[in-house]
């Protein structure tokens, strides 16, 4: 047995040294027509009877970006794709519009379509839909839009769009389709024994030996259990490092996000206390300003009086010594007469230019 420190180093590396991008157990439960068309019937509902109506599209060799498809066939005038999905991902609706893209392309070649014919070339109705079994909580169905990765544009919609359906395969959600696919019924209660044993604080490889032997000797998954043990086990511990790998460089997303967006909101708390410290600042500038406006105002009052009692203390004595009395007393009581008699003696600093 692997020990559990080794296990989980390999696993990890397993993430960056699977080139091959090896099927994982999803893709080996519906490789057979038979439980493809059992998966396609329990999803639409439908009673096809005949597995070689369905063609297989699912692009085995090829690997676009990184990624290739789970599954991809067509029954009739429909063309289908299924994903696998273990963690959240929002841009599913991106990847189908690459996998249908490539998929039409082959359909286009191997029917001799001519795209320059002067007659419209008909294609397959395409279906797409994403059957999810990761751990984070998810609701039973959900659509999940290409267009929703555009910028908004009033009053126009994207001339291109691609519509991904969720389903969540997790036990315990969307009982009529799981009721009508064992494969898939199998399948979801395979994982989830894994992870009650995972919970209970068995190491990833010996919790997926204990659900194996309980499902073979339960008739879940049996068939394909029993003939690929070794290479469903490889699967699975492939498959659990990348998602925990996946859901590492997601959790250390999401927290690099939330320091961003705290990194923003103080950014524009700054931004606005700045704009508060700027009007502050203005404001104080011209109370500054009003003030020594004010303060040149009184200084300027202060030397007027100044200047008008020194003119009229003068003008008095002027008066006393030219024995004006009778003028003096009237200047004393009339203040239109005294300022006459400044003018007239040139006192007051107007007259003196």
């Amino acid at each position: 047995m692997v020990q559990s420190g080794k296990l989980n180093m390999d696993v990890e590396k397993s993430y960056y040294l699977n080139q091959k991008h090896k099927d994982c157990l999803f893709r080996i439960a519906f490789r057979e027509k038979e439980q493809l068309l059992e998966l396609y019937n329990a999803i639409n509902n439908s009673d096809y009877k005949d597995a070689s109506e369905l063609t297989i599209y699912t692009m085995e060799d090829v690997v676009f970006m990184g990624i290739k498809n789970d599954i991809s066939f067509l029954i009739g005038e429909m063309l289908n794709l299924y994903e696998h999905q273990s963690t959240k991902n929002p841009n599913m609706p991106i990847r189908g519009l690459m996998y249908f893209a490539r998929n039409y392309e082959s359909y286009i070649a191997r029917n001799n379509l001519d795209l320059f014919s002067s007659k419209l070339q008909k294609l397959p109705f395409p279906q797409y839909y994403v059957l999810y079994n990761g751990e984070k909580d998810e609701e039973d169905q959900r659509i999940m839009e290409l267009k929703d990765a555009f910028p908004t544009w009033k009053g126009i919609e994207p001339c291109l769009n691609c519509t991904a359906i969720l389903l969540n395969i997790n036990c315990g959600h969307n009982a009529a389709v799981m009721k009508r696919s064992k494969t898939l019924r199998d399948y979801s209660f395979y994982i989830q024994r894994i992870r009650d044993h995972k919970a209970t604080g068995m190491d990833i490889s010996q919790a997926v030996d204990r659900a194996t032997e309980e499902c073979i000797r339960e008739g879940i998954l049996r068939d394909i259990l029993l003939k690929n043990s070794a290479e469903v086990k490889n699967m699975v511990l492939g498959t659990w490092g990348t998602e925990n790998h996946i859901r590492k460089q997601q959790e250390e997303q999401e927290r690099i996000e939330k320091e961003n967006e705290k990194l923003r909101e103080r950014t524009i708390e700054l931004k606005q206390e700045t704009v508060g410290l700027k009007q502050e600042t203005a404001e104080l500038k011209q109370e500054t300003a009003e003030l020594k406006r004010e303060k040149a105002e009184l200084k300027r009052e202060k030397a007027e009086l100044v200047e008008r009692k020194e003119a009229e203390e003068t003008l008095t004595k002027k008066l006393l010594d030219a024995g004006r009395i009778e003028e003096l007393k009237k200047a004393l009581a009339d203040g239109i007469y005294r300022r006459k008699l400044l003018e007239e003696y040139r006192l007051l600093s107007k007259n003196k230019e």
